[in-house]
């Protein structure tokens, strides 16, 4: 079997390339922009077929495509940084781009990697144990909640008899190997002294999702026979006390805490002001905020996940546990490797 990846010079599709190469069960190739930092691919990368190009350029995927049985698509924008059009061009009219590239190539399965950020409601609150029932929302928190639900719905609208598509929805990405994922952006905080606690005295639970165990789901997916045209949350086994297992771990990190609170109607100021400013296209495209509505939404609303469909349809099942996990991102760490870059 041929499979293509895209993102592979990122987190996760790095490590699905790598999983895909120690398999032996694939021919792998991925698609990567010249300036694309393919260190996290040293071990591998002479076993892989390199595309240089673009997903908003037709020929390169053309080429990427080709021969191609099974493409895994995990390149995204998913910074907060950018334009509504910057959004639409990398997330949807890239996807579709990409889905047409791969029906013309002949390929049989598209895994596309979404996320549960599709699903938040501007003005929603909590959502516990939900399943793929939720309907989408009719606003979106930001750029990247409304494509990602866009992408994905074009994706799954795609499924076909002999093109098979799905979507798996992992929260908040996370495992040894992260430079710019959401817990190392919050320990680099920490570390600098400027997180605040923004739990608002409120006990806020999420669904994560370690890097091995969505590997894994996309492995699976790729080979079930009852996926066509549906999408999955995918999550770790645990569900987390964000604020409580943040103190754990910055404080194991040797750093302090969280402990300045905000009044919550001065950070909804705040973040109001900042959306404002956003709205000015050239604002919107060099500046990422420290604070936004997506960002507060994340860090005060419980997200927990049913993954019952996905252990179903192709017996997902978590393979690396917190506690491991976060022994094996700590010692990560402690290397000094981590940098703020983001993989292109």
């Amino acid at each position: 079997m041929k499979a293509l990846v895209t993102g592979a010079s990122g987190f996760l599709g790095g490590a699905l390339t790598r999983r895909l190469v120690r398999d032996g069960e694939h021919e792998v190739s991925i698609l990567v922009r010249a300036t694309s930092n393919l260190r996290d691919l040293e071990p591998v990368i002479d076993l892989v077929r390199v595309v240089t190009g673009d997903l908003g350029d037709a020929r390169s995927l053309e080429r990427a495509v080709e021969g191609v049985d099974i493409v895994f698509h995990s390149a995204a924008r998913v910074d907060e940084r950018g334009t509504r059009e910057q959004f639409w061009a990398e997330n949807v009219a890239a996807t579709a781009r990409l889905l047409a590239a791969a029906q013309d190539g002949g390929a049989r399965r598209f895994v596309f990697i979404s996320s549960p950020s599709a699903l938040m409601d501007r003005d929603g609150g909590d959502q516990v144990e939900i399943d793929e029932s939720v309907p989408y929302p009719e606003h979106y928190l930001n750029y990247y909640c409304e494509t990602k639900a866009a992408a994905e719905r074009l994706v799954l609208k795609a499924d076909a008899p002999g093109f098979t598509t799905c979507a798996l929805r992992p929260r908040a990405i996370w495992g040894a190997g992260d430079r710019s994922g959401p817990i190392v952006r919050l320990l680099d905080r920490a570390a600098a002294g400027t997180l605040p606690d923004l739990s608002f005295g409120k006990e806020v639970y999420a669904s994560l999702c370690h890097v091995d165990n969505i590997v894994e789901a996309c492995v699976k997916a790729a080979a079930g026979e009852k996926v066509g045209g549906n999408a999955y949350f995918i999550a770790d086994a645990e569900q987390t006390n964000v604020w409580r297992f943040l103190g754990q771990v910055i404080t194991e990190m040797g750093y302090q805490p969280p402990r300045r609170k905000l009044d919550p109607r001065l950070v909804n100021l705040l973040v109001d002001g900042i959306e404002f400013l956003r709205r000015t296209p050239y604002i919107a495209a060099r500046w990422t905020p420290p604070l936004s509505r997506y960002s507060v939404a994340v860090m005060t609303r419980t997200g927990t996940y049913d993954t019952a469909a996905a252990t179903r349809d192709f017996d997902y099942h978590p393979i690396i546990d917190r506690d491991r996990g976060m022994t094996e991102l700590q010692s990560w760490l402690r290397t000094g490797e981590v940098n703020s870059e983001t993989a292109l």
